[in-house]
């Protein structure tokens, strides 16, 4: 897994990007977000990635944050939200704006990003909620997915076993078995409970 590059922008044409990093041209798709943040082309940029392996193509997103790939990768385990849309997302709100309309329940506001009807809008409410930490009065701005909340190590354990090839359902259920015996657990030993309670 490609998580990070630094390099020259050679080239930049929204969403489509190209990064030089050590003679090596690296083709990404990234957020608009992440495009005001860019510097000029020939200049150096740190970027937080997320590779998507598919059969027909290997595609490389971009983020100038780790916030607002975090973002990126929660709404990819929503069901019916591809990388298309939830690259859309993240280029539309910041992650404390979506945070607040998800658990305000805010429907037409989330209709309003592009690609994103009543329907997914409601699916995103129903099941992003209980996946995002309620935002805090006088929060900053994308510090939302920063903090080691037990929604936190729950999903980075999940993400951990979805990249050994577990199925999703599977994952998630291995995890919460783990975290009923002890919710104290750090990322690591959930991991290995979860697999080792798989494996008797």
């Amino acid at each position: 897994m490609i998580g990070r590059l630094r390099g020259t922008v050679l080239h930049k044409q929204a969403p489509d990007l190209l990064l030089d990093v050590a003679g090596v041209g690296y083709e990404l798709l990234a957020s608009m977000t992440t495009f005001i943040d860019l510097p000029e082309v020939n200049n150096e940029v740190i970027l937080f990635t997320h590779l998507i392996v598919r059969e027909d193509a290997h595609t490389l997103f971009a983020f100038s944050s780790e916030k607002e790939r975090a973002l990126f990768r929660l709404l990819l385990k929503v069901n019916g939200v591809g990388p298309k849309m939830a690259l859309a997302i993240v280029s539309g709100m910041t992650a404390n704006e979506f945070a607040e309309r998800v658990h305000s329940g805010d429907v037409v506001g989330l209709t309003k990003l592009p690609g994103v009807g009543k329907k997914t809008a409601e699916r995103l409410i129903i099941e992003m909620r209980d996946r995002l930490p309620e935002p805090s009065e006088g929060s900053e701005t994308g510090d939302l997915l920063t903090t080691s909340s037990p929604q936190k190590l729950e999903n980075e354990a999940v993400d951990a076993l979805l990249a050994l090839g577990y199925k999703p359902a599977k994952a998630s259920k291995m995890v919460a078995s783990s975290l009923k015996n002890n919710d104290s657990l750090s990322v690591e030993e959930i991991i290995r409970d979860a697999l080792k309670a798989s494996l008797s």
